[in-house]
């Protein structure tokens, strides 16, 4: 995990300050793990034992995986990379024009497919959530979750198995009680979703 950490850090995607992240909240620690997945080799590294800890569950008969899918946007790359290593299809979910999660561009989910959900971050579990909803009502059954950071607060509930290739302690605060707001010091959105 820490060489995780390394690369995320090598690859300027572990960005410091007062951010508003895609589910509302805020915190002191932003990644754009965008900035690492550019990097094929870094990608590769970085999710590799993700992978092997998944192959192992899947050997001892705990995992059975058919597709993984990602969240746009970033999800897709994780998704991607981890469907070539583990030799599955990987394919993605995305917002339609009304910000409801969707499956497009002529992607199939056949009845009990068994699906791993990949993400870049996870924080609330938001989009994973809104993910497994679309995909359960195409018939498709979520499997497990993974991702490269898990940054969500102590208590923060995970639906299935849950993979990640880092654990990252960071401020994780409701807008009304943000610790950085009282301090008064601005926030920044870097994320895709509009909140």
């Amino acid at each position: 995990m820490n060489d995780v950490i390394a690369l995320l850090k090598e690859s300027g995607a572990m960005l410091e300050g007062h951010f508003l992240l895609s589910s509302g909240r805020h915190s002191d620690k932003y990644f754009q793990c965008a900035r690492l997945l550019q990097y094929p080799d870094r990608a590769a590294l970085a999710l590799a034992p993700l992978v092997a800890r998944i192959k192992e569950d899947m050997e001892k008969g705990n995992l059975a995986l058919d597709a993984v899918v990602g969240p746009a946007m970033g999800g897709i790359v994780v998704a991607y990379e981890l469907g070539r290593q583990l030799g599955l299809p990987a394919f993605f979910t995305e917002r339609d024009n009304t910000g409801v999660m969707t499956v497009r561009r002529g992607f199939l989910v056949r009845p009990g497919e068994r699906i791993l959900i990949a993400e870049d971050v996870v924080t609330t579990g938001k989009s994973s959530g809104e993910s497994a909803f679309v995909l359960e009502s195409m018939g498709g059954r979520i499997a497990a979750l993974a991702c490269v950071v898990d940054r969500r607060a102590e208590g923060v509930p995970v639906s299935w198995p849950f993979y990640a290739a880092c654990r990252v302690d960071a401020g994780n605060w409701e807008a009304d009680s943000c610790e950085l707001c009282k301090q008064g010091i601005p926030a920044v959105k870097p994320g895709s979703r509009k909140i």
